[in-house]
């Protein structure tokens, strides 16, 4: 029988997860320092110590295989690792491996086998291991297509942003167009009506006051919110957007000239949101002197 104080004490110095050190513990018949070893062994507990780093650099991907594709993020600590051939097969075995499944939610892609007979889960761990850094999963999405729609893949920075449209009807061409857009001018929806309210009203409050605070009355500042607000869905909406190929027709206007309709769109910028690391080479160097 395993204690819990047992596999407390293995947690404290491996930094590895409960379920991990108890597994490593029954394997190991209670041997703490045996149970160390082979955490070590399987890259557990490399992994775990650097649990408490942020990753924030990365690569987004995506793969497509006939009707169905996926887009992804795989995260590392710095920009340096994520360049490197280790890092960037890893990606494109998790991509073709998720490509391949039915994942909806990141617990089943976690358990999704790669050809090299590893869960995705146990791959992360294991190159942690390897590489040295915090790796991290951070999110995916499989999409799958109908016979008259077509994929608007594109990746730009060499995988820094990831933009996936689906257009019905027009050709891939065209899609590639409206996914470059995507990408290069950051629409957060792709139309109008995806703003949620709660956001619009902010913006309204906030566009109102503005108007207020430039001296205009009340009543004159709620008739300016109408255009304001067409000019904020022209930022943060992709059907809106000025197209930056032809800077006299929108987004939609373009897709509709060639026979088409905008269908869905996903776009990753690697990191966004997450916490940046503390960029102190000389601190880091102390750090990996002194561990």
């Amino acid at each position: 029988m395993i204690s819990a104080n047992l596999v407390k004490d293995l947690r404290e110095k491996s930094g590895a997860g409960m379920m991990d050190c108890k597994k490593a513990l029954t394997e190991t018949n209670g041997d703490v320092d045996k149970a160390l070893d082979y955490l070590r062994e399987k890259g557990i507990a490399k992994a775990g110590k650097r649990a408490n780093k942020i990753a924030s650099e990365g690569l987004a991907n995506i793969y497509v295989d006939g009707n169905k594709a996926v887009i992804l993020e795989v995260n590392s600590e710095t920009d340096f690792v994520s360049q490197n051939a280790e890092f960037k097969s890893l990606v494109e075995e998790m991509g073709k491996a998720l490509l391949n499944s039915e994942a909806k939610t990141m617990d089943e892609a976690l358990k999704v086998k790669t050809t090299s007979g590893e869960t995705i889960e146990e791959l992360i761990i294991a190159k942690t291991a390897k590489i040295g850094e915090k790796l991290s999963f951070r999110r995916f999405e499989l999409v799958t297509k109908n016979a008259d729609e077509v994929f608007g893949p594109y990746l730009h920075l060499g995988g820094r942003i990831a933009s996936l449209v689906i257009l019905k009807g027009a050709n891939e061409e065209v899609a590639k167009d409206v996914a470059m857009q995507a990408a290069a001018m950051k629409p957060k929806y792709l139309f109008s009506k995806d703003v949620p309210s709660e956001e619009l009203d902010r913006e309204k409050k906030v566009l109102k006051e503005q108007a207020i605070n430039e001296g205009k009355p009340a009543d004159i500042a709620e008739k300016m919110i109408e255009g304001r607000i067409k000019k904020y869905y022209q930022e943060i909406c992709l059907a809106d957007q000025t197209f930056i190929k032809d800077s006299g027709i929108n987004v939609s206007t373009y897709v509709t000239n060639n026979g088409g309709e905008l269908v869905s769109m996903i776009r990753y910028e690697v990191g966004e949101g997450l916490e940046k690391r503390n960029e102190n080479f000389a601190e880091e160097v102390m750090n990996q002197i002194n561990n």
